[in-house]
């Protein structure tokens, strides 16, 4: 029950694993194999990160951004309306909110690994209320939501590095563009630009601009040295949909693979996925895809963040298709990158 993409809960402390006595006569083997274990961190469960959810949504509805500038990754990427920006854009957009909730609830909380640092936490999110943001304006709470956070290991604590969320349908259908606006309600005094006259241009030229470049001292941030190389697999990526090509999608995927689809399905394992984009998905007409805008920032030497705006023509289960907003992640296993997690939604009407 967010009014925003900033909605992010937190968890505790990392968890250890502890070494184990080696017997008598196998001291050197049992201490090699004890220090394997003890060095490979243990992994949060889905229960102990939606524990500590409702900590967290008190200061998302106080407006406390002094909880999250303590608390969010200084890595953190949002991409959900198009435009791709990080934690100082994400706390000026939580500054001011107060929200009025009468109920909610956070449940089915499932848990994906990207890496042994960096895991997934899907959950179904319903609320009842109203959050007014710092402009004054006041929204109803959209419900049911499929809210979807990614978190990273730093120190001793897990921090999110990702968030989104969208209407659960009840069915794959246009209505979704319809619905959609009311997550992201920000972007409707874009409307009113066609009833302004000489400035609209100008104006629709700052609209579009990375937030970064609001402040003429501040440099835009540029995209890092694998942008290019996770792009193109990316875009491979596309063209094996098209092609329904499930050996491309298990060569080039993790075995921990899971999807949130832009209807507000979650999806999870690498033959389910597959499945899911290679024979579930009826598609007609579908004769060129394309991956644009692509951006890539690392987490760590073995993780990256990709966003960009993939797009195919054609229509599948009997809805045209369009551009879809993507957020993925990609871990490096050996020499190659493979898909491990990835969030499409769709542009706001």
């Amino acid at each position: 029950m967010k009014c925003s993409s900033l909605t992010i809960f937190l968890t505790a402390a990392a968890l250890g694993l502890s070494a184990c006595g080696a017997p008598a006569g196998n001291t050197t083997a049992n201490n090699s194999n004890s220090n394997a274990a003890a060095s490979k961190p243990a992994a949060p469960t889905a229960d102990a990160l939606l524990a500590v959810d409702q900590q967290f949504e008190a200061a998302w509805r106080k407006g406390d951004t002094k909880f999250f500038a303590e608390n969010l990754s200084d890595k953190f990427v949002d991409y959900s309306k198009g435009q791709r920006t990080g934690k100082a854009e994400a706390l000026k957009e939580l500054e001011g909110t107060k929200c009025d909730i009468k109920s909610s609830s956070a449940t089915e909380p499932q848990l994906s690994r990207i890496d042994d640092n960096t895991y997934v936490l899907s959950y179904k999110s319903t609320g009842d209320g109203s959050c007014t943001r710092a402009d004054g304006k006041s929204e109803k709470v959209p419900s049911p939501l499929l809210a979807v956070s990614v978190f990273v290991r730093e120190g001793e604590k897990w921090k999110p590095v990702f968030h989104g969320e969208k209407l659960i349908m009840a069915a794959p259908a246009t209505s979704e563009k319809e619905a959609l606006p009311s997550v992201d309600k920000k972007d409707e005094p874009k409307k009113e630009e066609p009833k302004k006259e000489e400035p609209k241009k100008d104006e629709a030229k700052q609209a579009n601009a990375p937030a970064a470049n609001s402040n003429s001292t501040a440099e835009a941030p540029k995209p890092d040295a694998n942008t290019e190389a996770l792009a193109k697999i990316h875009s491979a990526g596309w063209e094996a949909f098209r092609n329904k090509d499930a050996k491309w999608f298990e060569a080039n995927t993790t075995k921990d693979l899971a999807f949130a689809d832009p209807a507000g399905v979650w999806h999870s394992g690498q033959a389910s996925v597959i499945k899911l984009w290679t024979a579930d998905m009826k598609c007609e007409g579908v004769t060129k895809t394309s991956f644009t805008d692509a951006f890539a920032s690392a987490l760590s030497p073995t993780v990256e963040i990709l966003t960009g705006k993939g797009e195919a023509d054609g229509s599948c289960d009997g809805n045209k298709n369009g551009p879809v907003y993507t957020t993925a992640f990609y871990v490096k296993e050996g020499e190659a990158w493979k898909l491990a997690f990835m969030y499409e939604a769709i542009p706001p009407a």
